[in-house]
C-alpha cells in the first residue's frame, strides 16, 4: 500500500458542514465525527486510530483550522 493522507474532521453541530475544515487539502480518506467537543465517544477517531495501528510506516503532521 502506498502512503496516503487521512483526514479526521470533528465539528461539534450537526449543521456545521465539516468537509470545509479539509478545503483544499487532498487526503485519500477521511474519518468525520459530529459530537460535542466534550462527547468522549468517537466512533470515526477509534476507527481511524485503528486503521493507523495497521499501516507500516507512519508520520503524522496535525493541521488544524
Amino acid at each position: 500500500m502506498k502512503g496516503q493522507r487521512i483526514g479526521y474532521i470533528r465539528v461539534s453541530a450537526f449543521d456545521q458542514n465539516p468537509e470545509r475544515q479539509l478545503e483544499g487539502i487532498q487526503v485519500d480518506r477521511t474519518y468525520i465525527d459530529k459530537a460535542s467537543g466534550k462527547d468522549t465517544n468517537r466512533e470515526q477517531l477509534e476507527e481511524m486510530i485503528s486503521f493507523f495501528r495497521g499501516c507500516k510506516n507512519k508520520f503524522v503532521n496535525p493541521h488544524c483550522l
